[in-house]
């Protein structure tokens, strides 16, 4: 694959260790793995070769592979979510969570001083949490396929603005080396708009050498 190339990958994703499956793109195997979320989309994943949007060490395999490859890739724990830091893990006196302490048990998830972390136990006043990321120490088996290279002007368009914001259908027009994308009234007051709009335009100009500038238009319709 090239660098660049907008591709859509197939993947799951499993704990070595254990062999428990975390996170696919499937939703037989999200079903048959019991990890299935009701209103999640399973479908292939859009990534831009190269450019970062996952892990380094996946991103180098895929480079290797062709459209319609499948392959195994085992990534350790310091090429993904790092090594296990026993100094991230903190006793805080339970009550500097205020209102909230009496609520706080094992296994929560809380945030404390801007960072989160897993509760690992609590006793006499003091909550022990552990702010490793929960798949620090694991190495990680990902299972590929590379179902498609996207190659067709309006489906990287469309496939881009999708990627940052959830229009079923996006409206948008292409004259010449520009593109103006609409957005419909009902995404206006959607959190982050603007920055969800510079992201769509970046991503578009840097991966589509044929589109130098984009619009966007927000339209506002009578009320019938």
């Amino acid at each position: 694959m090239n660098q660049n190339a907008l591709i859509l990958i197939n993947y799951t994703t499993r704990i070595k260790e254990t062999g428990e499956v975390i996170e696919t793109t499937i939703e037989e195997v999200a079903k048959e793995n019991k990890i299935y979320k009701e209103g999640t989309k399973y479908e292939p994943k859009l990534v831009a070769v190269g450019k970062g949007w996952i892990l380094k060490a996946l991103d180098d395999e895929i480079q290797k592979l062709n459209v319609g490859d499948k392959t195994t890739i085992e990534v350790p724990p310091e090429k993904a979510f790092g090594v296990r830091d026993p100094s991230k893990i903190k006793i805080i006196p339970i009550r500097k969570f205020g209102d909230k302490a009496k609520d706080v048990k094992i296994g929560d998830e809380v945030e404390y001083n801007g960072q989160i972390g897993t509760v690992i136990s609590i006793n006499s006043g003091r909550v022990q949490i552990d702010f490793n990321d929960k798949l620090a120490g694991k190495t990680l088996i990902y299972d590929i396929e590379i179902v498609k290279e996207i190659t067709d002007l309006n489906e990287k368009i469309l496939r881009l603005i999708r990627r940052r914001i959830d229009i079923e259908n996006p409206t948008y027009k292409i004259d010449q080396n520009k593109v103006r994308i609409e957005i419909p009234e009902q995404y206006f007051l959607t959190d982050g708009l603007q920055y969800i709009k510079r992201a769509i335009a970046t991503d578009i100009l840097d991966l589509i050498p044929e589109i130098n500038q984009v619009e966007f238009a927000e339209i506002y319709s009578k009320k019938q």
